[in-house]
């Protein structure tokens, strides 16, 4: 394979996993904790998009509960979006594992 091949490749390559980017960017995971007493959304770019808590769930009392839960939730709903995201770049890298900087969330 020559260098001008290689490089027309690269550049192939490089736009697919934009256009997978801008993909995964717009797709949402939802995770639900507390028998859905909190619900926290987080988009592709590893963003909370909403986070939902049942009036139930606000205890004056059980303050340390509820933020178990939310830390439970946002936790839950980014490796979600991890595991999404590795699994679909996993698709146009042909398993090839690559671990691209910044792709994963951390």
């Amino acid at each position: 394979m020559d260098m001008d091949s290689i490089l027309k490749r690269a550049q192939e390559f490089q736009h697919l996993m934009s256009k997978k980017q801008e993909e995964l960017a717009g797709k949402t995971v939802t995770s639900t904790v507390g028998g859905g007493m909190v619900a926290v959304t987080v988009n592709g770019k590893f963003e909370v998009v909403s986070l939902r808590i049942e009036k139930e769930a606000i205890d004056p009392n059980e303050q340390a509960m509820l933020q178990d839960l939310v830390a439970a939730a946002v936790n839950d709903a980014m490796r979600r979006v991890k595991e999404m995201t590795q699994s679909e770049i996993g698709r146009l890298t042909g398993g090839l594992g690559l671990n691209i900087p910044g792709m994963f969330g951390g």
